[in-house]
């Protein structure tokens, strides 16, 4: 079988990883991929939402399936471009249809969907230009800290949590009057805070049946102790130890279930990935959001303890034989370290030459931001490299990928020291 794997971050080098180890696999491409993929597959440079090059590509090389790795060409409907081509429709996507990806290209669509289906979450309102003082009104209603969410995509950015009323209330201005974030804060949701821990839960679901994979729990944070900005992560540690039988009973029952039920009432088409981020508040689980794919990093702690053939996974999901498969996970905790560029989340340098990475032989390393030039890997992202491990705990496999850190250099190489502090 000829796979195509759409995306070029740590998420894509880890599927390719995996997926290289059946032994359906003929061919693998990954679009645009990076100097990690390289090794593994064919790069083709190509855009994610570039579909009529991606068609081209498909057709040229014979490709029997595509895996969406982000959501931009989810939400920008490349599985019903494949489905509305004579010559792409017999060709299996991994990625819900457009309508369905709005669960992650609306922040205000995924409430809506969580309050029909009696999903527990957050209370929240959502706002425009021309209801600016309503919202100025709500946030006096609630207590702080102010949570504000640009409606559409804004590449992880689009969140801000904030203490003083009027600095919440300028916020808003900046995000519906300024545009702040463009077309994605044209409406915003400013949400009630909750306070506990963070876990994340993932599911491959077939449109009828669905699989719980192993849970994670990433760190976004830039700074020790979970300070700074956001970032598309830092780490991740799976499974989470705090999340016992009890927990991830209330998880199914209360969350991940009536999520499946309500995408069959709603008709809405799904096949691929659900993440879904949760808080527990004391004992309870509420959704904090939906993405329609994988996380990363948390894809580089999930994915390798999966021991099932990805290949006759992912077949399963695009027959809608999902149901008979028996999930098989590797026991052990995975834990991953993302070393970035000096000076992310804000403005960072690319092409610094990076060493030492080949020299790990106990660890997985997973590319993310890097390219190869003139016969050097260098950087080319904020996100430049994750590292796993495994171990019976988070302890030991954090150890293992932290020793072995100490092996990679390059200039301006930042990473956290601190991934599992909260546990």
């Amino acid at each position: 079988m000829n796979i195509l794997i759409l995306g070029s971050g740590g998420r894509e080098h880890t599927l390719a990883w995996k997926l290289k180890q059946s032994p359906k696999l003929e061919k693998l491409f990954v679009a645009p991929g990076n100097a990690g993929t390289a090794e593994i597959a064919t790069n083709i440079p190509i855009g994610v939402n570039d579909f009529n090059t991606i068609k081209k590509t498909v057709l040229e090389e014979d490709i029997h399936m595509v895996i969406v790795g982000p959501e931009d060409p989810l939400v920008n409907g490349i599985h019903d471009f494949f489905l509305k081509d004579d010559d792409l429709a017999h060709i299996p996507i991994i990625g819900p249809q457009k309508s369905a990806a709005e669960l992650e290209g609306s922040k205000e669509f995924a409430k809506k969907f969580m309050m029909r289906h009696d999903i527990p979450t957050a209370a929240y309102d959502s706002f425009k230009a021309d209801t600016l003082q309503k919202g100025f009104a709500f946030l006096e209603s609630l207590n702080p800290p102010f949570v504000l969410k640009a409606d559409g995509l804004a590449a992880g950015k689009g969140v801000v949590i904030l203490n003083d009323l009027q600095e919440a209330k300028n916020e808003l201005e900046s995000m519906l009057v300024d545009a702040k974030f463009g077309e994605a804060s044209a409406t915003v949701v400013i949400e009630e805070f909750l306070s506990g821990i963070e876990l994340s839960v993932f599911v491959l679901t077939d449109g009828k049946g669905y699989k719980v994979l192993p849970t994670a729990k990433d760190y976004k944070r830039i700074g020790e102790g979970d300070t700074g900005l956001n970032t598309g992560g830092m780490g991740a540690i799976s499974p989470v130890p705090f999340a016992d039988f009890e927990l991830m009973d209330k998880i199914h029952r209360r969350i991940i279930k009536p999520t499946i039920d309500g995408l069959k009432k709603d008709n809405l088409p799904y096949k691929g990935f659900i993440f879904i981020g949760l808080i527990k508040v004391g004992n309870d689980p509420k959704v904090i959001e939906y993405n329609v794919r994988m996380g990363d990093p948390e894809t580089e702690v999930v994915v390798p303890r999966i021991k099932n053939d990805m290949v006759s996974l992912f077949e399963a999901v695009a027959n809608q034989t999902l149901d008979s498969v028996e999930l098989e996970i590797d026991e052990r905790t995975a834990a991953t370290v993302m070393l970035v560029s000096g000076g992310y989340p804000g403005a960072y340098e690319k092409g610094k030459t990076i060493t030492g990475f080949k020299e790990i032989d106990d660890s997985l390393v997973f590319h993310a931001g890097t390219t190869n030039k003139e016969g050097k890997t260098v950087t080319d992202g904020g996100r430049v490299m994750a590292i796993t491990s495994f171990g019976k705990d988070f302890k030991e496999a954090l150890g293992t990928s932290y020793k072995n850190i100490g092996k990679i250099k390059f200039e301006g190489m930042n990473y956290r020291k601190d991934i599992g502090f909260d546990l």
